[in-house]
């Protein structure tokens, strides 16, 4: 038999096991697509595997070469197809080559395939992992020492008297002096009182420390209306007692 009767009857073979995915592209070169066994649903692989019989074939191995056609294929994954594919040719010298060629490269990207899918669910399970420790680190919370106690509470009432300068400032821009005077005579109570809530956890005396006939005033009800009817009600007090 002839050599090319001889790749005349391979080529039947292959073009029975593969029709769509052969491509004869001269009488002693084909190409065949290959793809894995399973895909990454969002990174398709395929490979072309292009085949040029020498004269010597089959006592020699093909010259063999292979391409992704769809995705990606790293210069290390090729490298190690390459190796598997040619191995699998030198161990049918003398016999047909290309149909244990071809098993052997479905073989190979598709454990590419699988490496690729344990990197991806490694990672996954590694962020997984990380975001549980890092919740787990919120919901502990810092632990709190008297030290970091005091520096918290003197910023905490720094920012918050800093707060209330500027909205008491705002309040003030529209009255009138004596107005000023009442809201700030209001205001210093109140912060006299809230004072005092703030700290009575820590308190160690009783009710009768604090000051009888003392008056809570709530500064958010004061308001230039009635600092105006304070004043009527002196202007009228003034012309009856004339």
């Amino acid at each position: 038999m002839s050599r090319q009767e001889t790749l005349d009857e391979e080529f039947e073979v292959l073009e029975s096991i593969y029709p769509e995915e052969l491509e004869k592209l001269e009488d002693d070169i084909i190409q065949i697509s290959v793809a894995p066994e399973e895909q990454l649903p969002d990174e398709e692989l395929r490979i072309l595997l292009r085949v040029e019989y020498p004269a010597e074939y089959p006592d020699v191995i093909p010259s063999l070469s292979i391409v992704a056609s769809e995705g990606e294929m790293s210069a290390e994954e090729e490298e190690t197809l390459m190796k598997k594919i040619k191995a699998s040719a030198e161990e049918s010298l003398g016999m047909a080559q290309t149909f244990s060629v071809v098993t052997t490269l479905i073989e190979g990207i598709t454990e590419v395939v699988a490496d690729r899918i344990k990197q991806k669910q490694d990672a996954k399970a590694k962020k997984e992992a990380e975001e549980e420790e890092a919740e787990r680190r919120r919901t502990r919370g810092t632990l709190v020492t008297p030290e970091s106690f005091n520096a918290w509470r003197l910023k905490f009432n720094k920012e918050r008297q800093i707060k209330k300068k500027a909205q008491d400032e705002e309040k003030m821009r529209e009255m009138t002096n004596k107005e000023k005077e009442e809201f700030k005579k209001y205001a210093n109570r109140l912060s006299g009182r809230q004072l005092f809530e703030r700290n009575r956890d820590l308190a160690t005396a009783d009710d009768t420390l604090v000051e009888e006939g003392a008056e809570s005033v709530d500064v958010s009800k004061f308001n230039r209306e009635e600092a105006v009817e304070d004043e009527e009600e002196e202007r009228l007090h003034f012309s009856d007692s004339d």
